[in-house]
């Protein structure tokens, strides 16, 4: 018998090394953390995501830019995107880009309403938050996620359904200076948003200042410049 015919049984076979799945949203194909996974070697598959940018492994992580998370935090859309994310079991917040300088000094936020709104997503909402350095940094976080032993994330997520209540506070939060304990006291005092939109100037200062104010753009005409 040939030895050329006895190393075909006796050779071991050779292994294949699976490459780590990592699902990304669809709206994070232009995104250079994509290009930068595909370097690295994971295998990427991109969906529309209900909840999250990206799921790794049992992880489900939402990506902010710098830029993007103080927008989101004045915006108050950061707000609803952390409730839906504690759906999950296990949940992460990648704030990219970070440095002091830029957090704090590119904005006109106030240094600790940042810091406060940073410990109330760990604190209050359970959420750990990841600093990365840019976007290799990003990809490099999650391929690691990807390679734990852990069972995949579900993707059955939904949307958070807000009740009433929520709604209306989730309006009156999105002026400017209206945050949670002025839109409670609002909704207390007026009972719902038709009246308090309705409300005179002099009655809406007497319960939050010269907050107030903002809410005389409901009187103004819309010019489209």
């Amino acid at each position: 018998m040939s030895s050329q015919f006895l190393e075909i049984f006796s050779s071991r076979p050779k292994l294949i090394k699976v490459q780590p799945k990592i699902i990304a949203d669809y709206r994070e194909k232009n995104s250079l953390v994509i290009p930068k996974l595909v370097k690295l070697g994971s295998l990427l598959e991109i969906k529309n995501l209900k909840v999250g940018d990206y799921i790794a492994n049992s992880t489900v992580v939402e990506r902010k830019t710098i830029k993007d998370f103080l927008n989101s935090m004045k915006n108050k859309r950061l707000i609803k995107q952390i409730e839906e994310l504690k759906q999950y079991k296990n949940k992460l917040l990648i704030i990219e880009g970070f440095s002091e300088s830029n957090i704090y000094n590119e904005s006109a936020i106030n240094e600790n309403a940042i810091r406060g709104f940073l410990l109330s997503i760990s604190i209050k909402h359970n959420i750990p938050i990841i600093f990365t350095q840019d976007e290799l940094d990003t990809a490099k976080f999650l391929l690691i996620l990807a390679n734990k032993k852990e069972r995949v994330a579900s993707l059955n997520a939904k949307k958070k359904a807000l009740n009433n209540a929520e709604q209306m506070q989730f309006i009156l939060e999105s002026f400017p200076g209206i945050g949670p304990k002025k839109a409670k006291l609002l909704l207390k005092k007026f009972e719902n948003l038709n009246n308090i939109f309705n409300a005179s100037s002099e009655d809406l200062k007497k319960l939050i200042g010269k907050k107030a104010e903002i809410f005389n753009i409901l009187k103004k005409k819309y010019i489209n410049n």
